[in-house]
């Protein structure tokens, strides 16, 4: 329905039309919907939202239905968003939610994003003071060894036979499954995950995914030495992260609720 909370009239009435239109196909989801019963609940004649329909269909931003004819999102739109939220555009996006939290924590914060079995590291702020990590940007690592890995394989609904698939692209590096599959599952629990000193020798690291309809696309983590890493100040760095992060993330990602 047209916003009522605004008079104005719309600079081009046939562009308002046809966001009106992509707005109610959004909300009606998989099921789409008819074009009568679009016209209503638009509050707009049957032709014209006919023809507006035509040309959202035109770009493949709406689908028709050849059996019921019900309209439904169409894969232009539904690309928008993916195309918004890649992984090129991630790190202009979230940079400055990094910088908050780099500043409000005091140690390295990264951003990154599951590569296959891996962590792709897309952006990172160090703290005014050093710590002792190599880190760079485009660095990978195996997703089970890291905490940006656990907490995005949490949200990813992944179970034990898929972990499976995680440990064995490991390598040789040294990963005890069990403690791994448990991280995970707290993960779900606490909306947080955490790894010591398995990724690197004397280093740790807690990180929080980043959920488009409830499903991580990427994660941010602290890492500080490990004697920092105490279970008192990880549950607090999570509750930093909680503080700051949300009021920086675009539109459509969340941090998970476990309240």
């Amino acid at each position: 329905m047209p916003d009522a909370t605004t008079s104005q009239t719309p600079p081009v009435e046939s562009i308002d039309r046809a966001l009106l239109a992509l707005q109610e196909l959004a909300r009606v989801g998989a099921r789409g919907i008819g074009l009568a019963e679009l016209a209503a609940a638009l509050d707009l004649n049957k032709t014209t939202v006919h023809r507006t329909l035509a040309a959202l269909r035109f770009r493949g931003f709406v689908s028709q239905d050849p059996v019921s004819g019900v309209y439904a999102l169409g894969p232009a739109a539904m690309a928008l968003a993916d195309d918004f939220l890649s992984d090129e555009n991630l790190p202009v996006l979230l940079h400055p939610a990094l910088m908050a939290l780099a500043d409000a924590v005091g140690e390295l914060v990264h951003l990154g994003v599951l590569s296959g079995s891996q962590v792709l590291y897309l952006d990172k702020v160090e703290p005014e003071r050093p710590v002792r990590v190599w880190s760079a940007i485009g660095r990978r690592s195996a997703a089970v060894t890291t905490a940006l890995g656990r907490a995005m394989l949490a949200y990813r609904r992944v179970d034990r036979a898929a972990l499976a698939e995680y440990l064995r692209a490991a390598g040789d590096r040294p990963v005890d499954p069990e403690r791994v599959w448990d991280v995970v599952e707290q993960a779900r629990v606490v909306g947080f995950a955490t790894e010591a000193q398995e990724n690197e020798v004397g280093i740790s690291c807690v990180a929080v995914p980043l959920l488009r309809s409830g499903v991580a696309i990427a994660a941010v983590s602290v890492t500080a030495p490990a004697e920092r890493m105490t279970a008192e100040r990880v549950a607090w760095l999570h509750g930093v992260m909680c503080a700051v992060l949300p009021a920086f993330l675009p539109a459509g990602l969340d941090l998970p609720d476990v309240s």
